[in-house]
């Protein structure tokens, strides 16, 4: 299995949170709000965008789905930045991968 990084843009409210349950289903994790990352198998992966293509039907939408090669993951640059829950003065802690 390898990674890939599913990203979409879909304006219909209800397509776009039945495409996110269908990444979910699929084992993806929401990375943001319209993007999932995961491991999934080549044949998964046609599955998956043929399930979106009919969720999104004649409704307008961009859908993308990037196969990621274990030496691009490996380059990958990372910030993740979050509000630390026992600090009043604003400081935040800062994660970089």
């Amino acid at each position: 299995m390898g990674r890939c990084l599913l990203v979409y843009d879909i304006s219909h409210d209800r397509t776009r949170t039945r495409v996110a349950d269908a990444c979910l289903d699929f084992g993806l994790d929401r990375i943001q709000f319209s993007a999932f990352l995961g491991r999934l198998t080549h044949s998964q992966q046609e599955e998956l965008i043929m399930m979106i293509q009919g969720l999104l039907g004649d409704r307008p939408g961009n859908i993308q789905l990037f196969p990621l090669c274990q030496r691009d993951w490996d380059q990958r640059l990372t910030i993740m930045q979050k509000q630390t829950v026992d600090d009043d003065d604003g400081v935040e802690e800062i994660c970089m991968t």
